[in-house]
């Protein structure tokens, strides 16, 4: 039996692998951070072999409520991601397997590495509607991706959406691609109506530093950034430095931001209540949004969420609310499970790439029917 970590997005620690049965791990900390969560590896030589493994330090990670009625993810060709039985008790993190095949990865969500990133930017470029920039570099030295999908014209909306400011948060760049093949689709006629009124600002993968070293939460710094959008340091966030640059640069009428929430098994938003200069406008055009994605796709609901901030209470700092503020614009922070939607459950799958992909899809049509009172 032979486990490794050693290649693009992962993260284990082996504490003690005598058996296939008795196999104990420990995932390892974000880069320069005390974050931690994200899991990924690879077993060998263990087809037919019942297999146990158990993450011994789980009780102690970012957000151990993740845990609960979580079931693990495995694949053996890195394409189909399926579930497999696991449970949480006495601190531990425990999921079982008898592979079928003598190799197979393990994860804590469907990975989307950074090769299908650079091959999802290459491709969309090749898209008559869509042009593909750099902003800038990382603090790696990796290029920060935009796509700009419409022509500019100033009458136009201007709508960002930006994803995996959190690396570990894997569903929101399959959110992109789902989102990203439908609107660069000449057949599709809210594609097409969409883009004679609005042009798209699109950063599918904020941190992909963080993705590569397989982090949760963090850059190779140690950054959070979905707390720096207040004051943004170009040298510990460049990526938020630069997108934020181009914002005001450019202008915003709507924005999204993409991310997974470990612990509630529901799609869900969460607005701006809590922000100094909420308005009347804005709440209506939230409501208006909300109503719209939730008839368009039973995957969204909004009975379950985060707890709203009280007013003049928000954490500004965090991209959807600084963003809001500044641009007086529809801003939302948009959230998927690890888990599953509980709501419309997969005992196969759980939340997935495709499940994330349709949603991302499907958030076009509700964008639609905003389009004409974002301003």
């Amino acid at each position: 039996m032979r486990i490794t970590q050693n290649f693009e997005c992962g993260n284990i620690e082996v504490v003690s692998a005598e058996n296939t049965e008795d196999i104990k791990l420990k995932i390892r900390k974000d880069t320069n951070s005390d974050f931690y969560q994200w899991f990924y590896f690879r077993v060998q030589n263990v087809s037919g072999f019942p297999c146990k493994y158990t993450i011994i330090n789980a009780a102690d990670a970012s957000y151990p409520e993740g845990w609960e009625n979580y079931r693990a993810v495995a694949s053996y060709d890195g394409e189909e991601w399926f579930r497999i039985p696991t449970k949480y008790e006495n601190g531990e993190l425990i999921f079982e397997h008898k592979p079928e095949y003598n190799a197979v990865y393990y994860a804590y969500f469907a990975p989307y590495t950074y090769q299908r990133h650079l091959d999802l930017i290459q491709n969309a470029q090749l898209s008559g509607r869509c042009v593909a920039t750099s902003l800038g570099e990382t603090t790696e030295g990796r290029s920060i991706d935009m796509l700009t999908i419409g022509e500019p014209d100033e009458t136009k909306r201007k709508i960002w959406i930006i994803a995996r400011q959190h690396p570990g948060e894997a569903m929101a760049e399959w959110f992109i691609e789902g989102f990203l093949e439908r609107i660069l689709n000449y057949s599709d006629p809210i594609s097409s109506v969409l883009l004679e009124n609005c042009v798209f600002y699109v950063v599918p993968n904020m941190n992909v530093d963080g993705s590569i070293h397989g982090n949760l939460r963090t850059n190779a710094k140690g950054i959070n950034f979905n707390r720096e959008w207040a004051e943004p340091n170009k040298e510990h966030a460049p990526e938020v430095y630069y997108v934020l640059n181009k914002m005001e640069e450019l202008g915003c009428d709507m924005n999204l931001d993409i991310h997974g929430d470990e612990g509630l098994p529901y799609n869900f938003i969460s607005a701006n209540e809590g922000i100094v200069g909420y308005t009347e406008r804005m709440a209506n055009l939230e409501d208006k949004f909300c109503e719209s994605w939730k008839r368009i796709s039973p995957d969204f609901q909004t009975e379950h969420g985060y707890p709203k901030s009280e007013p003049g209470k928000a954490n500004m700092s965090v991209c959807a609310k600084a963003i809001a503020a500044k641009f007086d614009c529809l801003s939302l922070t948009v959230e998927m499970p690890f888990k599953d939607n509980d709501d419309l459950p997969d005992t196969v799958y759980g939340w997935s790439p495709d499940r994330a992909k349709a949603f991302g899809a499907s958030v076009m049509n509700a964008i639609h029917e905003v389009t004409d009172i974002l301003r």
